[in-house]
């Protein structure tokens, strides 16, 4: 899926008439099958950005085309046909404790069943195979039939991440997938990741707040410092300097500190995104 964005700006939709927006006049294009992070200090507008692109938040400026097509443009059913295209994985999945992690994992395949056969998957899953090969990258097939509230968050955010492979979308749009891993989980599920996405010809883009892993693992990255699109460089050219600036008075960020907390949290229309069919 091709991305563009022109001018756009938003703000969270429960922030005062007055606030400022999080996003201020971001205009970015990225091409079928790329790979883009998005990085910056915490309030900078990146899970903004992704709302806006999983069409979870609609532009208080400007406009977002997804392979051309304005969602806001689009009839009801035009617009779903639209989400059914894309994947979005937030940071804290939304996965109902009491289910098993088969069936969170299937949930990811959603958008190309009918509702008759998402009940049955509901009742008796279709593609155990499936579900049991995705959770293999990620070193979970052990849980395949484990409750979802015996998991670690760890385990809760790969299994998010492992369901992404079985959904038919052409973008994947992932909220720091990271957060919850340790650095040899995190190398696996960052290799598993971009390698799955440029084998399906998938345009992936993730939000990171880990610079040395954006860096390394990503051609393209953007930096985003108060809602403003600082640099959109390759990664070879994101110098020490420019970070410097991006993450001035951030300084702990930047040399891998977790944040207190992000611009605002995925927005609740986006669970929505990732079921609708």
């Amino acid at each position: 899926m091709e991305i563009s964005t022109t001018s756009i700006s938003a703000r969270h939709p429960q922030a005062r008439r007055d606030a400022p927006d999080a996003l201020v006049n971001a205009t970015i294009t990225i091409k079928h099958g790329e790979q883009v992070a998005i990085i910056g200090p915490s309030g900078a507008g990146k899970t903004t950005l992704l709302n806006l692109l999983s069409c979870a938040l609609v532009p208080t400026q400007g406009s977002v085309t997804l392979d051309n097509k304005n969602p806001w443009q689009l009839s009801p059913r035009a617009l779903k046909t639209l989400r059914g295209q894309l994947y979005v994985a937030s940071q804290v999945p939304p996965l109902p404790p009491r289910q098993r992690v088969i069936t969170a994992v299937l949930a990811g395949s959603l958008p190309a069943m009918s509702f008759i056969q998402s009940m049955a998957s509901l009742i008796y899953p279709k593609n155990i195979a499936g579900a049991h090969a995705a959770l293999a990258m990620f070193d979970l097939d052990s849980k395949i039939f484990d409750r979802v509230d015996r998991l670690s968050g760890g385990e809760r955010q790969r299994v998010g991440l492992a369901r992404t492979l079985l959904s038919p979308s052409t973008l994947w749009l992932i909220d720091e997938p990271l957060s919850a891993l340790d650095p040899t989980r995190a190398k696996q599920a960052m290799d598993t990741m971009t390698n799955q996405a440029r084998e399906r010809n998938v345009t992936l883009v993730v939000t990171l707040h880990q610079v040395e892993v954006a860096l390394a693992r990503f051609p393209r990255v953007i930096g985003l410092r108060d809602g403003l699109v600082a640099f959109d460089l390759p990664a070879h050219e994101v110098t020490p300097e420019k970070l410097n600036q991006l993450y001035e008075q951030y300084e702990d960020e930047l040399t891998g500190a977790p944040p207190a907390s992000d611009d605002l949290t995925i927005a609740p229309a986006t669970v929505a995104v990732m079921h609708c069919r």
